[in-house]
């Protein structure tokens, strides 16, 4: 009996003993040797650049989302002001007046009365409609010019970033295949961690590419949206313009 309180005595020592050491490696997580951190620091120049190219992508496509969002948003509030304010002035000068001075509104405005002002000398041969017509039809088209930017390069990342992701993919699973080569073996685990950080290089492309595309779509459907508006702004303002100087001629 007494060897085996001895031995009892012994085992619950090693217990205490140890119990510390697991309760210390259960708080602590594991270490994930396939993330992303494990792909940058075991990745070599060309996959670095790769990445580097994927974060510049997705921050250039969140930041210009946001800034044109912001951009319409602004604009069809200055289409609702240009509502209330504009045509309920006595004439067409102070109305544009009313409106604020970085508004695309009365950008049009100017340019619309600033034709009429102009109409003289060798541009007195161009009938005054068509004076009119082409003036505020360049603001417009300087507009739409302006609420186009940006697009390009969501349009480009969404078409390349897949791509970009894909080079990173192969660029990875080949150096994944020259190392199982050199060791001579191809088990799992050494399988798993070099394929399975090249396919992060595809899955960081798309996650790339999707929000480009969506916000593209996105961007264009609401400036037409917005356009529609400055168009029926400026064509309003060109029959007001040639009401106001047949006025003026009688």
């Amino acid at each position: 009996m007494s060897i085996v309180f001895r031995r009892a005595a012994s085992a619950a020592a090693l217990l205490a003993c140890a119990l510390p050491v697991m309760a210390q490696a259960a708080a602590e997580p594991a270490a994930n040797p396939y993330g992303l951190e494990a792909l940058w620091k075991g990745s070599d120049v060309v996959a670095k650049a790769v990445l580097a190219i994927l974060v510049v992508m997705s921050a250039g496509s969140w930041y210009i989302m946001v800034v044109k969002s912001l951009e319409q948003s602004k604009m069809r509030r200055q289409a609702r002001l240009a509502a209330q304010r504009f045509w309920s002035a006595g004439t067409v000068r102070q109305g544009a007046d009313a409106l604020d001075a970085g508004s695309p509104f009365r950008y049009i405005a100017d340019a619309g009365i600033e034709a009429t002002r102009k109409h003289v000398g060798l541009l007195e041969h161009v009938d005054l409609n068509d004076w009119i017509t082409m003036s505020i039809q360049r603001a417009i088209d300087a507009i739409a010019s302006r609420m186009q930017g940006g697009l390009a390069f969501l349009a480009t990342v969404g078409s390349t970033a897949p791509f970009v992701g894909l080079f990173g993919t192969v660029w990875g699973i080949y150096h994944a295949l020259t190392a199982i080569g050199v060791a001579g073996q191809a088990s799992i685990d050494k399988v798993a961690g070099p394929v399975g950080e090249a396919l992060i290089m595809t899955a960081l492309g798309l996650a790339v590419a999707v929000p480009a595309v969506v916000g593209y779509n996105w961007l264009v459907r609401r400036n037409k949206g917005v356009m529609d508006e400055v168009r029926a702004f400026g064509n309003d303002l060109h029959a007001v313009l040639l009401v106001a100087d047949a006025s003026k001629e009688r």
